[in-house]
């Protein structure tokens, strides 16, 4: 696209205190004390006051009827720049490009970027009922309740048209399997092999169980500053090289088998001054395997079409060709709702630290994280990416 003026660089802006509040299957408590967790964590991380962070960042689908100001007065912050970022897996990413333009600017020092979500019995359930006007009009009614159905219309469609198998998908999510095994906060104890991923139960065809993530309780946080911030409190940081966002793209598609990275991919690198090969590691939003291929693609890492042979020729486990989610994503950690976008972050920022213990790809220097959210019945609405940097 032409007319718009170059973006401004994010040179200076860093991340730091990468926190994850362990995941539970189910929880009785509320979204609140997931988030008020992850709080506890960035401010002890930080060696300072939770008070003391002066811009706060939120997303989450089960904290209503609160927004972010409600939780102010919840959690005793007073900051001078708030927001509620409320696009599901892209909203990890679009919060980074926020809280940096705030520190970019001076309006905020330090923004605390927090997701969480509870998983109550009935927590998902009423999530669906309510998850937009579309979803209350159109599916929920007539039984179409959640994610599901309308990814696997997408899978299929995308099949149909470029030739991947389940084995194609199996792929990656056997090997992200591999890498929850060496993540202690990974919900997926047991090893999976191709053979069980194939014959698992039907879900909503082409999808069988090992699809599908599974929605669980937990949280996802980190701090965005300027590196003088990051250095005046002896904290370790990531570097911010480039951030974009997209959303409602290639509306004409009739299903989606691209999103919005596609459009803005070459900025994304351009600004970073770095190429798809120069990456250690990617960090995909992978609520379904076929949406991580479509990723693979529009990202640059191959043509469209040419992800099911992408994914054939490499190996995607933490000390493979492609490190690929090597926190095991959420297909086997566990999706704790709107902070499912912010796990690759924190993953990532750990990769790039060097703390990343088990799951530690060697000499990670360079990584891309990417997010996606909020689907409509036949396509996701947004899309995001980032590339971070060992400092």
């Amino acid at each position: 696209m032409s007319g718009h003026r170059a973006r401004q660089s994010y040179d200076g802006v860093v991340l730091a205190v990468p926190v994850t509040v362990p995941y539970q299957r189910y929880s009785i408590e509320t979204a609140h004390w997931w988030m008020g967790r992850a709080l506890r964590g960035l401010a002890d991380g930080a060696g300072i006051s939770h008070r003391e962070f002066d811009g706060f960042s939120t997303a989450s689908f089960t904290m209503g009827p609160d927004s972010a100001i409600a939780l102010t007065q919840h959690f005793g912050l007073s900051p001078r720049w708030i927001d509620h970022v409320a696009l599901g897996g892209a909203a990890g990413i679009v919060a980074i490009r926020r809280a940096a333009r705030a520190v970019q600017a001076g309006d905020a020092d330090i923004v605390a970027c927090v997701a969480a979500d509870t998983n109550q019995v009935d927590t998902f359930r009423k999530t669906l009922a309510s998850f937009s006007r579309f979803a209350q009009d159109a599916s929920y009614p007539y039984g179409a309740g959640g994610p599901n159905a309308s990814f696997a219309l997408i899978a299929h469609h995308y099949m149909d048209r470029y030739g991947a198998t389940r084995e194609d998908f199996g792929r990656i999510c056997v090997a992200q399997r591999d890498n929850a095994l060496k993540n202690p906060h990974a919900l997926m104890k047991k090893p999976l092999t191709l053979e069980q991923y194939l014959s698992a139960r039907p879900i909503a065809e082409p999808f069988h169980l090992f699809d599908c993530v599974m929605p669980c309780a937990g949280a996802e946080g980190f701090l965005v500053m300027r590196e003088e911030t990051a250095r005046s409190l002896g904290l370790a940081f990531v570097r911010l090289l480039s951030a974009i966002e997209r959303h409602n793209a290639f509306a004409e598609d009739p299903v989606q088998e691209r999103g919005g990275w596609l459009i803005d991919r070459d900025e994304l690198y351009g600004m970073a001054d770095v190429r798809p090969d120069d990456m250690d590691f990617v960090q995909t939003y992978d609520d379904y395997a076929v949406i991580s291929m479509m990723q693979f693609e529009d990202l640059g890492f191959c043509a469209k079409g040419e992800g099911p042979d992408f994914v054939r020729q490499h190996t995607f486990t933490v000390d493979g060709s492609f490190p690929h989610n090597t926190s095991g994503g959420q297909l086997s950690v566990g999706q704790a709702g709107a902070a499912g976008g912010h796990l690759g972050i924190t993953e990532a920022m750990r990769q790039l630290l060097g703390t990343a213990d088990g799951t530690q790809v060697k000499d990670a220097a360079l990584g891309l994280v990417s997010g996606f959210g909020m689907i409509n019945y036949d396509r996701g609405l947004a899309s995001s990416a980032a590339i971070l940097a060992r400092a």
